[in-house]
């Protein structure tokens, strides 16, 4: 039986430097002890998106504090910490640097094992965490950095079916919102100007749907906007709403086409764990900051309700990057048996899940243009 567990993690992938407590019992229940986040959105907000250096020196600052933080809230000692969990990538190499780097000291100070986190992958298992969720499940990331539909197999076990090609949803609202005045970060103000905007003003494209593939772009949609906010410029507020609104139902219904053929494909593929026999329904997961979206939750919703699926989309605080569901894929690592990481393990800015996949933008490799 696997036993008591409880583990501090680490999280510094782009600009919030977060720590938590979590701990897990021999059945696999698990307990958020403490979570501290220390968003950077006053430090970056004046420049329309996350500086890199900025964010490092901001970690560096912060990152000491928050631990004591941590641990104080979760009223526990270094002691009674079971390991250390800290992001070793994707994200940006200042950051990670910072992260890693204080995770390894105290692992070494401590006599504590250290686990580097796949960031990804700690947004792979959170439903498991809040939901209790059982393999295989699909899971949809959606952020600023990547827009990935991902078959969740097991621990240590991912296969990417669809990536953009292009750029990431959270990134295609952040331009939109900059293209049309709009404050940083993007998405919330997008949203915010499309609740009272028409959204069949515009016609804008939908990329890729109906191809069979589960890919997604979003440049295209990007520039169209661009020709449209163009094309009546000087723009009213109504007209930043009409584009907000159009733009947001575009996206919505891309996301029907290429989501739906997933949910499809996945039916095909696990029948034994679609079928009515199972008790229980098959499930989509979403997370990433987008995941906040009030229209896109509401779309996907209706789209699993369709088909199905149940639709999980974890608390808000645990959608973004936290330290919670870093450290709660250290605990589940631990309990698959698998061993710690060396101390010399090195960040990594690009890290895909799924190793086998071809390599394109969003999947978190280098690549020719990554």
């Amino acid at each position: 039986m696997i036993p008591f567990l409880r583990i501090l993690g680490i999280e510094t992938s782009c600009d919030e430097t977060a720590a938590a407590v979590v701990e897990r019992d021999a059945e696999g229940h698990s307990r958020i002890l403490s979570d501290v986040v220390l968003s950077q959105l006053d430090e970056h907000s004046a420049y329309g998106g996350v500086v890199p250096e900025i964010a490092a020196r901001a970690h560096v600052e912060a990152l000491d504090e928050l631990i004591e933080q941590a641990l104080k809230r979760a009223n526990v000692s270094l002691d009674e910490v079971d390991a250390i969990a800290a992001t070793s990538g994707p994200g940006l190499i200042g950051g990670l640097i910072v992260g890693l780097m204080t995770g390894k000291a105290i692992a070494k100070a401590a006599g504590k094992p250290l686990y580097a986190v796949n960031h990804l992958e700690g947004h792979a298992l959170t439903a498991r965490l809040t939901d209790g969720l059982s393999f295989p499940y699909l899971m949809l990331l959606v952020s600023g950095g990547h827009t990935q539909l991902i078959l969740v197999r097991g621990v240590g076990e991912y296969e990417r079916w669809g990536t953009t090609i292009d750029d990431a949803l959270g990134e295609a609202f952040d331009k939109t919102a900059k293209l049309l005045g709009l404050p940083y970060p993007g998405g919330p103000a997008v949203e915010r100007m499309a609740r009272d905007g028409n959204p069949n003003r515009f016609a804008f494209p939908r990329p890729l749907v109906g191809e069979a593939r589960l890919d997604f772009s979003f440049s295209g949609l990007k520039t169209a906007v661009r020709q449209a906010a163009q094309d009546i410029a000087p723009l009213s507020d109504q007209d930043v709403a009409d584009i907000c609104a159009s733009f947001q139902k575009a996206i919505s219904r891309t996301l029907k086409d290429r989501i739906g053929r997933g949910l499809q494909r996945f039916k095909t593929e696990f029948p034994e764990a679609t079928g009515p026999s199972t008790g229980e329904k098959p499930a989509l997961v979403v997370a990433g900051g987008v995941a906040a979206n009030l229209e896109l939750r509401a779309t996907l919703q209706a789209l699993c309700d369709k088909n199905g699926f149940r639709f999980i989309a974890p608390p808000l605080s645990l959608c973004t990057d936290n330290a919670v569901m870093i450290a709660w894929a250290g605990l589940e690592r631990m309990a698959t048996g698998a061993a710690p990481d060396p101390l010399d393990v090195q960040p990594r800015s690009r890290w895909p899940l799924d190793s086998n996949a071809e390599t394109l933008i969003g999947f978190g490799k280098r690549g020719a243009k990554a």
